[in-house]
């Protein structure tokens, strides 16, 4: 399975997916780029920034991905 059939998989199974969950999970270390790819490749996806902290304390800003649904 390629990282890109392996990410359409993981938002198929669990709704969404983020740049953390991708490298833990899926050893996917540049989810962007595959989410590029994809959208080449005719998928559509839904994007939500997310705020969280660090372990610092420092607020940290990343994307959380999601299908579109089909019309």
């Amino acid at each position: 399975m390629t990282q890109c059939e392996r990410i359409i998989q993981y938002i198929k199974d669990f709704g969404s997916i983020s740049t953390l969950e991708a490298f833990r999970d899926l050893g996917v270390a540049r989810l962007s780029a595959r989410i590029f790819d994809l959208q080449e490749r005719g998928y559509q996806f839904n994007r939500k920034n997310e705020t969280s902290k660090n372990r610092y304390g420092d607020k940290v800003t990343y994307t959380r991905y999601s299908l579109k649904e089909s019309a």
